[in-house]
């Protein structure tokens, strides 16, 4: 099925410096979509040493234990900055302490030791530094660090060759706020007694140890996944090596095969990446043909329960409404039915059971909802009363300075891209003042070298900012200035997705190199058919800026 495009494209895109051909590159991402059906994700350290723990006997386990020295920080920790390098620092740091333990007193693993000697340290200082009100809202954490603090106690009570146990001696901690010690014995309770545990949890479900093994709630399909998780599927299958033919064996091994050895922390993500690239680039005008396979898992949020972002996660309104936006966009009938499971009194839960509340996924119903409208404009008051009240709710959550945050990303500049581009469509005449205070405060953080950032000045983070400026700005001055330095900078980069750091919240910060590469080319669409940005990057290249 091949979708929109403007028809001046390729004009447009002679006009400005050497930069990838946009629609040769939709072309390409389009198709690896359908190459690549379980998704493209970052490898995480989180999960690799989950492996390495769980698994040596998995093909590329000599890898997987490079990659964790090699991602290893100046300051012994792992991972992102502040309360992002807990989790991952507590795994990478038990996973060593399990490999030396199997190895013995090997001289050769002296470099193994070192590394978890400085992992502890790392440990003892983030817990001196942290507490529950700087910690992320990442999902599991607190299970996960109960889980992984055990096992390094465990570990550090008998002697490991080479170690010397931290500078704090015994027991490992966790930043104050953060100890899911009674939530995981809780867990453990009802497995003990062959109970289910909450669907959500089987994506974290090596946080139980010994008791994930063989869990009948948790028993694999055909393709053998446990949880959309390679540390949860290995969790499942115990330490002992399954016969060759297992199926969840070779999940494990197709997995490995993505990165050589070192392995995302979801997988797959197959409806949740689809959705959300078709979404970027037809709303940038970029013209897309999506393969039959990729337009077939779409439909799947048709279904009365809503669709998974990929096989092995339960269903959730935020892949749900993306799918059904997408189909919207793409000129295809949907309905609205699954997304009924997740209606509250006053908002929608990303899944039954949430803990917390997601203004992104709360924005992307909006998006669904209002496409559905623009179809069906007579739709009975239950529909159409859903989009006034999310635009009020959205609104209600910008944050004084004009942006938005949100459980799902690292970024403000992603939640404000997504409540933003939702509000400037479906938002209506009160929405005008919102998206004011946004731009303004984009405008205020546009950096030095025309980047946007929370950390750093990020491709991924210029390329929303890029494309809130350009779809929903009053398209002044001051929008096509900055828009045209933030393509500058994309450009310069030459960053089309692939490189960059980890901004997206699972049990580690992980990547989707495709939805952020998709991000990156409608950024750059964006500019590039606009006379008024382009001539400004013109000026700027001619007298040497």
């Amino acid at each position: 099925m091949t979708v929109g495009g403007d028809p001046s494209a390729r004009t447009i895109e002679q006009a400005g410096p050497a930069a990838p051909d946009v629609t040769a590159a939709a072309a390409e991402l389009m198709a690896g979509l359908a190459a690549t059906p379980w998704g493209q994700v970052s490898p995480s350290v989180y999960e690799t040493g989950r492996l390495v723990a769980l698994a040596p006997w998995l093909v590329g386990h000599t890898r997987r234990l490079g990659f964790l020295l090699a991602a290893q920080r100046p300051d012994g920790g792992w991972g992102g900055p502040g309360g992002y390098a807990v989790v991952p620092t507590l795994s990478a740091t038990d996973a060593l302490l399990a490999e030396l333990r199997r190895s013995g007193d090997d001289h050769g693993r002296t470099d193994l030791a070192r590394a978890a000697d400085r992992g502890l340290a790392a440990l003892s200082r983030l817990a001196d530094e942290l507490d529950g009100r700087t910690m992320p809202d990442m999902p599991a954490a607190d299970l996960i660090a109960a889980a992984l603090v055990e096992s390094i106690d465990r570990a550090l009570a008998g002697p490991v060759p080479g170690v010397a146990g931290g500078p704090a001696g015994g027991r490992p901690r966790t930043p104050r706020g953060l100890d899911g010690t009674k939530r995981l014995s809780a867990v453990r309770a009802l497995l003990s007694v062959g109970a289910a545990p909450p669907e959500k949890l089987l994506h974290a479900l090596e946080a139980v140890g010994g008791d994930a093994r063989g869990v009948p709630a948790a028993r694999p399909g055909p393709t053998g996944i446990v949880g959309a998780s390679p540390a949860a599927t290995a969790a499942w299958l115990g330490g002992e090596a399954p016969v060759p033919e297992d199926p969840a064996r070779r999940f494990l091994e197709m997995v490995v095969e993505q990165h050589g050895g070192p392995v995302p922390c979801g997988l797959p993500i197959t409806v949740f990446e689809r959705a959300w690239v078709i979404t970027t680039l037809v709303r940038a005008g970029i013209g897309v043909t999506v393969p039959p396979t990729v337009l077939s898992s779409l439909r799947q949020a048709l279904d009365p329960v809503g669709t998974p972002a990929g096989e092995g996660l339960p269903a959730d309104a935020d892949t749900t409404a993306g799918a059904l936006y997408a189909l919207g966009l793409l000129g295809l009938p949907f309905g609205l039915d699954g997304l009924e499971p997740y209606r509250m009194e006053k908002h929608f839960c990303t899944w039954q059971g949430e803990d917390g509340f997601s203004v992104s996924t709360n924005a992307h119903v909006l998006e669904a909802f209002g496409q559905y409208l623009v179809r069906h404009p007579d739709s009975p008051p239950r529909i159409a009363e859903v989009v006034p009240g999310l635009a009020a709710l959205v609104r209600d959550h910008q944050r004084a300075d004009g942006s938005w945050h949100d459980r799902w990303h690292a970024s403000p500049y992603y939640a404000t891209a997504c409540c933003v581009l939702a509000l400037g469509r479906f938002g209506g005449d009160r929405a005008r003042a919102t998206v004011r205070r946004a731009v303004r405060w984009l405008l205020a953080t546009q950096r030095a070298d025309g980047s946007w950032g929370r950390w750093e000045g990020t491709a991924e983070e210029t390329a929303y900012a890029t494309q809130v400026l350009l779809l929903v700005g009053p398209g002044d001055g001051a929008c096509r200035a900055a828009a045209a330095r933030g393509y500058a900078y994309l450009v310069r980069t030459g960053d089309s997705g692939g490189d960059g750091p980890a901004l997206w919240h699972d049990k580690d910060l992980y990547r989707p190199t495709a939805i952020v590469r998709a991000a990156v080319l409608a950024a750059v669409r964006l500019a590039r058919r606009d006379p008024g940005v382009m001539a400004l990057v013109r000026e700027d290249t001619a007298i040497g800026g």
